[in-house]
C-alpha cells in the first residue's frame, strides 16, 4: 500500500469512528434508534460519499446529474445522517435534534431529509424503487448513461418476497446502471441469517449464487475496509458486461464496540451503564490508534 493509499485508508476509518460517535451520542439522547445497525455501516457510508464513489451535490440535494441512493434498509438512517450533514447536506447540529418534534431526522429516513431520496419505513421496498428509477433512467434521452442508481438494503430485509420480484425487473431489463448492495451482517430484528439454530432463524447462504442466478454481476467485499469498498465500486459506471452489479458487504452488526459486535438482542436497544462506558472505551481507544497511526505515517519523510 502507497502512503498515499494508506493515509487515506486512516482518514477514512477516522471518519467512520466519528460517526460511531455521533450514533451513539444521538441514540443515548433520544434513548432511541437502531444503534448497531447504523455501526454496522459506518465505514460503507463514509467511503461511499467520503471516498467520491456516489456523485451528489449537497448545495443542491435535487441536482439532476445526481446519483441516486436508495437507503432500503431505512432503520440505517441513524448511521447515513452524520455522514450527510459532515459534507454538506444540513448543519451537524441537527445531529443534536435527533427524534425531536421539530427534528427533521426520524428514525427510519425519510425525503424531507436533504440527501434522502425516498421514504423507507416499511422494508422490502427499496429495490422495487431503485429499479423504476433505474428504468425510467434508462428511457431519458437527456440522462447521462454513467449515472448510478444504488440501493442499500440488509440481508435480513431479503426476506421479503418484494425484493425478488424487483431483482427480475432488473434483470429482465438489463438495468445495469442500478447497483444492490447488501449489508451482510448476518442478523435481523429476531435472529440470524446465516444459519437456523433457532426457530427465529433463516439461512439466506449463498447469497452470491442467488444474486448470479438473477443476471447480477456479483463482488463480496469486506464492509469494514474502505480501500475494499473503493475497489468493489470501482468500475460500476464502466461495466463491460452490461450487467446490474451487487456488492455483497460483509459487516459485523454493533462492529466497533466489543459489547454490541455480533451480539442479539440489541436491534432497537440503547446502551447504558457499564454498556454505554464500554462503548464509549472502545470508539476511543480505536480513535487514539488510528490518530497515532496516522500521525505517524504523515511524519515519515
Amino acid at each position: 500500500m502507497t502512503k498515499t493509499a494508506h493515509l487515506q485508508h486512516l482518514e477514512l476509518l477516522l471518519k467512520a469512528n466519528w460517526v460511531r460517535h455521533k450514533i451513539l451520542k444521538m441514540g443515548i439522547s433520544a434513548k432511541s434508534g437502531h444503534i448497531t445497525t447504523g455501526f454496522s455501516l459506518a465505514e460503507l457510508f463514509v467511503t461511499l460519499y467520503h471516498g467520491h464513489i456516489l456523485r451528489y451535490d449537497p448545495n443542491d440535494p435535487k441536482w439532476p446529474g445526481r446519483d441516486r441512493f436508495i437507503l432500503s434498509e431505512g432503520q440505517a438512517a441513524i448511521g447515513i445522517y452524520p455522514v450527510l450533514a459532515d459534507v454538506g447536506f444540513f448543519p451537524i447540529e441537527y445531529l443534536d435534534n435527533f427524534l425531536e418534534k421539530d427534528s427533521t431526522l426520524g428514525v427510519h429516513s425519510e425525503p424531507h431529509t436533504p440527501g434522502i431520496e425516498v421514504l423507507t419505513g416499511s422494508l422490502g421496498h427499496g429495490i422495487g424503487i431503485a429499479s423504476g428509477m433505474a428504468h425510467i433512467a434508462k428511457l431519458d434521452n437527456i440522462d447521462k448513461k454513467d449515472r448510478i442508481i444504488m440501493c442499500l438494503t440488509g440481508d435480513g430485509e431479503l426476506c421479503e418476497g418484494s425484493n425478488w420480484e424487483a431483482l427480475i425487473t432488473v434483470q429482465s431489463r438489463n438495468l445495469d446502471n442500478f447497483v444492490l448492495v447488501v449489508n451482510r451482517n448476518r442478523q435481523f430484528t429476531i435472529g440470524r441469517t446465516d444459519c437456523i439454530d433457532t426457530q427465529r432463524d433463516l439461512n439466506l447462504d449463498s447469497l452470491l449464487l442467488k444474486f448470479e442466478s438473477f443476471g447480477f454481476g456479483v463482488k463480496i467485499i469486506d464492509g469494514h475496509d474502505p480501500l475494499a469498498i473503493l475497489r468493489g465500486f470501482s468500475n460500476m459506471r464502466t461495466k463491460k458486461a452490461g450487467k446490474p452489479l451487487a456488492v455483497i458487504a460483509n459487516t459485523i452488526k454493533g462492529f466497533g464496540a466489543s459489547c454490541l459486535a455480533n451480539k442479539r438482542g440489541w436491534h432497537y436497544r440503547v446502551p447504558k451503564d457499564d454498556e454505554l462506558l464500554s462503548v464509549q472505551f472502545d470508539l476511543e481507544n480505536t480513535r487514539q490508534n488510528l490518530q497515532m497511526e496516522y500521525d505517524a505515517i504523515k511524519e515519515d519523510n
